[in-house]
């Protein structure tokens, strides 16, 4: 049984070194707010025809309560204090209803943009915040190579050009990009400048001096010095994208807030960003959870909820290509604790956001709950399946290359594009 409290030391000591950021495959970039980190993978040149967020709920959020299963009579016995009143659920079914503080994605939820899918998680239960999360990202059981599942991804072609690797804010790769592709580092987007220019441009000195001394350098570090140019010219879109948020959206001051934003301005930036990684925490509640009125779960749904509504309004027409997959690196239990909390679990619930995402319903398997101290939410369906959907129907993957001897179902919650 897990007994910290009120968040455990390892997921703080994880999450402040920077272990939640991703190494990439293409270009890519980390850029940190507060406890929330942004990550971004280019695709090759040009703009990219799909682009995957992929938000990582660090952890280990509660899943039974931002996805109520309602029916399930062990729900109400186990969380005498903490369950979520069955009138006060939205887009309820007869099994499941989502939390009240989800209520800005209702518009998303109600147009078919926006689904669930409930039991998900690793096949075995790994209650260990780091260990969970490596597991999680690399996503190929038993390989000895630290490759992550999205460096598959976004490598799927063998390109291997050091141009498509940019690292942003944090000197450590994630685990989930981390492979054979080259990254640079900046510490922010509008960091990615040739240091000692005016303009940056062709005529600047500083640069042709540059072109004069390395162009003609082979090996590695000529290779780098040329590399680091190519890049800071061609992230210039970005650059020059207003800060402002797009067709009148309006984020939360939080770091989940800013990132989000910083992710919309990447991608109407148009410069090929593919793949875009946010990791946001603190879900970790092993005391003082709430009640579905005031607490930290309320708290963080409704920053959650109002974050994704602003960064699909500031796309607009742009969010026709992005993609938003959830996940978090385990559940919680069952059964409230004493703390009015809840220890580590196993199963888990993912929403699915944007292009190509079947929404308006729940999907997977319902196992039942159990109400005893040491009850899991079972997992039924292996979190990869429905990340194989996603990457074979926005990116005509092969989902055997992405996850690499790992037994796939279907989900159904994905249309091609």
């Amino acid at each position: 049984m897990s007994s910290c409290a009120p968040g455990c030391p390892e997921y703080g000591r994880v999450s402040r070194r920077g272990f939640l950021t991703l190494a990439a495959g293409a270009l890519a970039a980390t850029t940190v707010f507060g406890d929330t980190v942004l990550q971004t993978a280019w695709s090759r040149e040009g703009a990219a025809p799909a682009v995957l967020v992929v938000l990582s709920l660090r952890g280990a959020a509660d899943g039974l309560n931002l996805v109520v299963p309602h029916a399930d009579p062990a729900y109400w016995t186990a969380r005498p204090r903490i369950a979520i009143p069955k009138d006060r659920l939205l887009a309820a079914d007869a099994m499941f209803g989502l939390h009240p503080a989800l209520a800005p994605l209702l518009p998303l939820w109600r147009d078919g943009r926006m689904a669930a899918v409930h039991a998900t998680g690793l096949p075995a239960p790994n209650r260990s915040h780091f260990s969970a999360m490596e597991e999680i990202e690399d996503a190929d059981p038993g390989s000895p190579a630290r490759v992550g599942w999205l460096n598959r991804l976004v490598g799927r072609d063998g390109d291997t050009d050091p141009l498509h690797a940019l690292h942003l804010g944090g000197p450590v790769p994630p685990t989930a990009l981390l492979g054979p592709h080259p990254v640079g580092a900046a510490p922010a987007v509008d960091d990615i400048v040739l240091a000692g220019t005016d303009t940056g441009g062709p005529d600047d000195p500083r640069v042709r001096s540059l072109h004069t001394v390395w162009d003609g350098v082979p090996g590695p570090l000529g290779e780098g010095v040329r590399t680091a140019m190519r890049m800071v010219d061609d992230f210039g879109p970005v650059r020059a994208t207003p800060v402002t948020p797009a067709n009148g959206a309006a984020y939360p001051t939080s770091d989940l807030g800013r990132a989000l934003a910083a992710a919309a301005r990447t991608i109407r930036g148009d410069v090929g960003a593919e793949v875009i990684t946010v990791d946001h925490g603190s879900w970790d509640m092993h005391a003082d959870l709430g009640t579905v009125d005031r607490g930290d779960l309320r708290n963080m749904t409704a920053d959650l909820a109002s974050s994704l509504a602003a960064f699909f309004s500031d796309l607009g027409p742009v969010a026709e290509k992005v993609t938003v997959v959830t996940l978090s690196e385990f559940g919680r239990r069952v059964r409230e604790n004493a703390s009015m909390g809840l220890d580590h679990g196993h199963g888990n619930v993912m929403f699915l956001l944007g292009a190509g995402v079947k929404g308006g319903r729940y999907y997977g398997s319902w196992p039942g709950l159990t109400d005893t101290a040491q009850a899991d939410l079972l997992v039924t369906r292996d979190y990869r399946s429905v990340l194989a959907e996603v990457v074979s129907s926005r990116f005509d993957a092969s989902p055997a290359a992405v996850f690499p001897g790992v037994r796939l179902e279907t989900i159904g919650a994905m249309a091609p594009r």
